[in-house]
């Protein structure tokens, strides 16, 4: 049970996701936002503990390490694509993002043929600043703070019922979506440029 614990949580997420989104267009339920506020914090608490749990338990593994990114990839791609459905953001957002993802994820796809993963000590990326911009604790950490401060933001900024200080919190959610963007495309270059190597 612990050496799956990690990869219980990682997968939890994308569950989590989808009853959010659902939530998130019903709305005949007075109370759907709140709770789905409340899980989407709890996702985004989710981000960060299946790799704490991996770590403290040294259980992390290749197949984690592939769950992570998937289980990121599907948790930014559905809230992306249902808040552009919803009219919150503009389409380009969930574009880019799904292009990126689509072609970093295809390098690492070779990469992990030739045992590397994306992060961690068997990480591909081998220059000192492409480790730092994509492999950091410190760029994933603070780009998946950016994500969840957007998600969070987002959601709470299109409440139906109004509240005090609702359109500040709202642009402070597109603002945040707009870095998180920028950032996403940032950390996929050094993966791009470095990924010449894969194909000789």
């Amino acid at each position: 049970m612990k050496k799956n614990l990690a990869n219980i949580v990682t997968l939890s997420r994308i569950f989590l996701v989808f009853i959010v989104i659902g939530l998130l267009f019903c709305r005949e339920c007075q109370y759907s936002y709140i709770i789905a506020l409340v899980l989407t914090a709890i996702l985004m608490w989710f981000d960060g503990l299946d790799g704490f749990i991996a770590r403290k338990f040294n259980i992390s593994s290749k197949l984690g390490a592939l769950l992570d990114i998937v289980g990121d990839r599907i948790v930014e791609n559905v809230f992306w694509i249902s808040f552009c459905a919803l009219g919150w953001i503009n389409v380009s957002i969930p574009i880019i993002v799904l292009t990126r993802g689509l072609i970093t994820d295809s390098i690492r796809t070779l990469a992990f043929e030739k045992g590397y993963t994306a992060f961690g000590t068997t990480t591909m990326m081998q220059g000192k600043i492409a480790k730092f911009i994509v492999a950091s604790n410190f760029s994933r950490f603070t780009y998946a703070v950016c994500k969840a401060v957007a998600f969070f933001f987002l959601i709470a900024g299109n409440f139906p019922q109004n509240y005090p200080n609702k359109e500040i919190i709202l642009q402070i959610g597109v603002v945040c979506a707009i870095i998180s963007t920028v950032f996403c495309v940032v950390r996929g270059l050094p993966v791009v440029v470095e990924s010449k190597r894969f194909f000789e």
